[in-house]
């Protein structure tokens, strides 16, 4: 089985690009199923547990920064101080991807997964990237959306993730030290950087049942 981590930057189609790897290899992907575990683990809804995932824009802090109530799974009211905080969120996220890891395996999308697993030998961490321009040219084209609203959502994007892996694990989520594969998805065919990351995974003796 093995594990494939994806760090992806905004824009840099990480979400289609992961999909796509875990159908070509067989191998179950994780993205949502990973917030609605912690959410469950922790007793709090899932829109909570996704607020405080770091591939979430509205960022880590929401949740203890809120005004003080939040409404529970079941319609009462649960006040803040009664609720995980942010490092709960990161060590049930931890706790996940490793049981992922040991188990079916997969490909798993953001929560700075080749942090947490980077000593695995049955794993391979990738990094998508680009120069920022061309992943906001991207972005636009594939969101039909509006530039100015594309690129606000990209600035708070990327700035919550590296504020994440910054706050919990000290380093830089861009720097190609954490990852065997990085690409820039902006200068090649979206199919071509899926058989990239396919041939590299097998490489690394990654393949699903």
């Amino acid at each position: 089985m093995g594990i494939v981590t994806v760090s992806a930057a905004y824009g840099a189609a990480g979400a289609e690009i992961s999909r796509a790897v875990a159908e070509r290899l067989g191998l179950p992907f994780h993205d949502r199923a990973i917030a609605a575990q912690v959410a469950v683990r922790l007793g709090v809804p899932v829109s909570e547990a996704e607020a405080n995932d770091e591939t979430v824009v509205r960022g880590l802090w929401r949740l203890v920064a809120s005004l003080g109530t939040m409404p529970d799974p079941v319609g009462g009211v649960l006040p803040t101080a009664t609720l995980p905080d942010a490092r709960a969120y990161r060590e049930q996220t931890e706790r996940v991807l490793r049981e992922i890891a040991v188990g079916a395996g997969g490909v798993v999308l953001g929560r700075a997964g080749a942090l947490v697993l980077g000593d695995r030998p049955d794993a391979l961490h990738v990094r998508l990237d680009g120069p920022r321009d061309r992943r906001l040219k991207a972005a636009i084209a594939r969101s039909g959306r509006s530039a100015d609203e594309v690129r606000g959502e990209m600035e708070a994007n990327d700035r919550t993730r590296e504020a994440y892996v910054r706050h919990f694990y000290r380093c830089d989520p861009a720097s190609a030290q954490h990852y065997h594969l990085v690409v820039d998805t902006t200068a090649l065919p979206l199919e071509t950087v899926v058989e990239l990351v396919v041939t590299a995974a097998r490489g690394r003796g990654i393949t699903g049942a």
